[in-house]
């Protein structure tokens, strides 16, 4: 299972790399899908999803706390951070 959703990922990202061209540039809907599966399987609530300096950023919620978590082109999580 976990290699077909790796696939899954890899092949959404080949298709939407220019969706990471820029910060404004508006993130897929399957990307958006696959970002969103990857964190509420962490127990994240996604509220946003966008992009900054070549990575995916989305805004979440766990635990009642609010997250900003930046994703790599390989849909690892690079970092998290608390947002006050």
């Amino acid at each position: 299972m976990t290699r077909i959703l790796a696939a899954t990922l890899a092949a959404t990202l080949a298709l939407s790399g220019t969706a990471m061209a820029s910060p404004d540039a508006q993130v897929p809907q399957d990307t958006q899908a696959a970002i969103r599966t990857l964190l509420e399987a962490q127990g994240y609530e996604v509220r946003q999803i966008e992009t900054e300096d070549g990575m995916f950023e989305a805004y979440a919620l766990k635990d009642g706390e609010r997250y900003e978590i930046y994703i790599n082109a390989d849909m690892q999580i690079v970092r998290t951070q608390r947002d006050d």
